[in-house]
């Protein structure tokens, strides 16, 4: 996947870049996704949730480069043309579970096909990181589809230029007649703002409002 270096010189970020990165500040975002739409939509084509959210938010972050920033294997800062997503499953033989890639295509059935097959292969390894190598230009998703949360807050304390999005999702929730799904966002200060981050929330409810366009029938 191609890299783009930034030429920090002429980069309009770079004093707020330079000053949270200094810093290490990161924050997280928690918002309710109203998903009822796109549940309905994904049952009647017999398709899973989690594939579907999947490429929902692989999309959407690979729509603003803020998104796709990061240091390269060389060092360099800079952000790639795309981005995949690096996502977890569970293993329920081992109550543990195995974080795994499926590369990124626009094409939801295909994506979703590729889901099924990853998972079949890698769903009982007892590894945490079965399929390898693991490409550079991986984003991080979880699930934690046991339990609904308001807020979620990840630390990582060893590695303060990890500038890539984390997202987890919990266990989503019915009011009346909606369906509702926590969603949390991680990124670091240093590439991204509020401004971000809400725009994130926002075009992931965007896109599951306009599930029939890209799940099809």
């Amino acid at each position: 996947m191609k890299f783009n270096p930034i030429d920090m010189e002429n980069w309009k970020r770079q004093e707020i870049f330079n000053h949270y990165l200094n810093q290490g500040t990161t924050f997280s975002m928690t918002a309710e996704i109203e998903i009822s739409g796109l549940y309905r939509k994904i049952k009647q084509q017999e398709y899973k949730l989690y594939p579907a959210l999947l490429f929902l938010m692989t999309r959407v972050v690979n729509s603003n480069t803020a998104f796709r920033m990061g240091y390269n294997s060389a060092g360099e800062l800079g952000y790639w043309d795309k981005v995949d997503p690096l996502y977890t499953i569970a293993d329920s033989v081992s109550e543990s579970f195995s974080a795994i890639w499926t590369a990124g295509t626009g094409d939801f059935r295909a994506f979703h096909d590729s889901y099924l097959s990853d998972v079949e292969n890698y769903k009982h390894s007892g590894r945490l990181f079965p399929k390898t190598p693991i490409p550079e230009h991986t984003f991080s998703v979880s699930m934690i589809p046991w339990m609904s949360f308001t807020g979620f807050n990840l630390n990582i304390s060893n590695n303060g230029n990890y500038l890539l999005p984390i997202i987890t999702a919990g266990k989503f929730m019915t009011k009346g007649d909606s369906i509702y799904l926590p969603l949390s966002l991680q990124v670091h200060h240093a590439v991204c703002d509020g401004y971000h981050a809400g725009w994130f929330m926002n075009e992931v409810q965007a896109m599951a409002d306009r599930a029939e366009e890209w799940i099809g029938g």
